[in-house]
């Protein structure tokens, strides 16, 4: 194959968790840009029927569908239906996730702490919800495409993870760094059990990005100042800048890549630039 049929995915079957903003909206973008029949799922139903309006006018298959992916049985059958339609499941993106609020830590102001983020302070009811969207969705997830995909002996699973997995960050709320560290074993665990299947299971793991999550804290800009201050290549990143990477895990081009978390956040893991 040349490169161009390696990254082809036209007429694949995707769904995609979170799908109508931010980094779950440029995989979508992405994959339907190349020929994918891609399904959106997402809680927001005017921004999701928006973005499936404006992919439509570009001539893109798409379709959308709310739901919360707590709703385990809606999320099953959600996945059962894009089955159905297009006669199999090739490509999931666990891609939903949340972050109410900062860490122990202001973003803008690192010297400032937040009493009310306090270990001691976090509220349970904020903890579970992290878990149960960022941690349990993302294996429920993983669950549903595997029961499509083994009878195919083939598929893509990719997970969004994040730099939270890799690096402490005082300014990352506690519950969100726990379970996206948590989502990446996750992801090796799976890969290994699905290997045997066809089945490659691996995950983005990104650095900052300028999306809504946390409240859309990257809005401000004195806090995206502070940020981009700790990444070497002295900004946050646009959501175009994943759809490579996205599109090389979805299609032949990763066919033997399976495990594997890939970390994008220009150079803030490795370390601060002078």
């Amino acid at each position: 194959m040349n490169a161009r049929e390696m990254f082809d995915v036209e007429g694949r079957t995707a769904i995609v968790t979170g799908g109508a903003s931010g980094l779950g909206l440029a995989f979508v973008e992405v994959l339907a840009e190349h020929g994918a029949r891609v399904t959106m799922l997402d809680m927001d139903e005017v921004r999701l029927e928006t973005e499936v309006e404006r992919l439509r006018a570009q001539g893109r298959s798409v379709r959308g569908r709310r739901l919360d992916v707590t709703d385990r049985p809606a999320l099953d059958a959600a996945f059962d239906e894009a089955a159905a339609e297009h006669g199999g499941l090739d490509i999931a993106f666990a891609n939903a996730g949340i972050d109410p609020g900062p860490g122990f830590v202001s973003f803008a102001d690192r010297s400032k702490r937040l009493p009310e983020y306090a270990l001691e302070n976090y509220e349970d009811t904020r903890w579970q919800r992290v878990i149960d969207i960022s941690l349990n969705a993302v294996l429920h997830s993983i669950q549903a495409a595997a029961r499509h995909m083994k009878p195919q002996g083939k598929g893509r699973i990719v997970i969004t993870t994040s730099t939270a997995a890799v690096r402490v960050a005082p300014g990352v709320g506690v519950a969100y760094m726990a379970a996206k560290a948590a989502a990446a074993h996750l992801m090796r665990n799976t890969a290994l059990e699905l290997a045997r299947y066809g089945i490659l299971v691996n995950a983005i793991a990104p650095g900052p990005f300028a999306t809504n999550i946390g409240g859309g804290h990257m809005n401000d800009p004195a806090v995206r100042d502070a940020i981009a201050q700790l990444i070497p290549l002295r900004r946050v990143a646009d959501s175009e800048e994943i759809k490579g990477l996205a599109l090389l895990l979805a299609s032949d081009a990763s066919s033997f890549i399976t495990g594997q978390q890939f970390v994008i956040d220009g150079g803030y893991t490795v370390g601060k630039a002078d």
